[in-house]
């Protein structure tokens, strides 16, 4: 291993570790993250009046156990997996259980929901919200998304929201993705990329990357990464201007963090995009 590639898996391995840290008081506080460290939540959420802003319904806070929603999402991916009765769900970065609940209603009890999350505060919450929900269906394991705790081609749908942005190396979540699939499986997923390079301040900003922003990747190259593993041409259904949706829910604290890194809302708008897709194992 040479010593480029040795500084950059330790760089990487810091900032899971942030990841964990922030997510991990998050479960325990039932707060959420914020892009200046506090106050602003993490991709758009301001817990559940932000989780409908990003398409949910009050039907679905309703069907869940108070506590699963956290407000972490940007995005409502699992009305269109189209889940049917007896199939296996996968949940990648299952959080508060929230989508893996949702899934659950759908697939019904001859059907299975698996929830993976590397965070030991998360898992807890979400074990907790299943006991009280009664979902017997709904299993959350605890792991990297780059290294699935699930066996090969056992899953008939995967889905995430707002998570694979925080991971280092999107490539193996991919690869990961496509290996757990059965043939056909298919994907929904909810995330952050960009449509442009951010300023090096902001992406930098350890606050910034567990606020889902600088973690993201430029478009073709997360679109590049997904084909690569096997997944077909994505389709979109959700492509949105994030930071101008983050600017309208909490303009003060949005351009407080636009002010410490020397910014204008004009010099930002556009790059950071949210988007939900659909794709298929090919």
């Amino acid at each position: 291993m040479t010593e480029t590639v040795a500084m950059e898996r330790e760089s990487n391995e810091r900032l899971v570790d942030e990841v964990k840290e922030k997510y991990g008081k998050i479960a325990e506080t039932g707060g959420s993250c914020s892009p200046v460290g506090a106050g602003l939540p993490c991709c758009g959420g301001g817990v559940q009046s932000i989780s409908l802003q990003v398409g949910y319904r009050k039907e679905d806070q309703k069907a869940v156990p108070e506590g699963a929603d956290l407000g972490l999402g940007c995005g409502a991916p699992i009305p269109h997996l189209d889940l049917k009765p007896g199939e296996t769900v996968l949940d990648l970065g299952s959080g508060g259980g929230l989508d893996a609940f949702l899934s659950a209603r759908q697939v019904g009890p001859e059907g299975r929901v698996i929830g993976v999350d590397m965070t030991p505060a998360m898992l807890e919450r979400a074990r907790q919200n299943a006991a009280k929900g009664g979902f017997a269906n709904v299993e959350f394991r605890e792991g990297r998304l780059e290294a699935l705790p699930v066996e090969t081609a056992s899953v008939d749908a995967v889905t995430s929201n707002c998570v694979i942005n925080l991971v280092p190396d999107k490539a193996a979540v991919f690869r990961e993705i496509s290996r757990v699939l059965k043939p056909g499986g298919r994907v929904v997923i909810s995330d952050i990329l960009l449509d442009g390079p951010l300023p090096e301040s902001l992406a930098k900003d350890v606050y910034a990357y567990v606020g889902c922003i600088s973690g993201a990747a430029l478009r073709q190259d997360y679109f590049g990464m997904l084909r690569g593993a096997g997944l077909g041409e994505a389709t979109l259904l959700k492509d949105v201007d994030y930071l101008s949706s983050l600017i309208e829910a909490a303009p003060a604290e949005a351009d407080l963090l636009l002010t410490k890194h020397g910014l204008s809302r004009d010099s930002v708008r556009g790059l950071v995009r949210s988007i939900t897709y659909r794709a298929v194992k090919q």
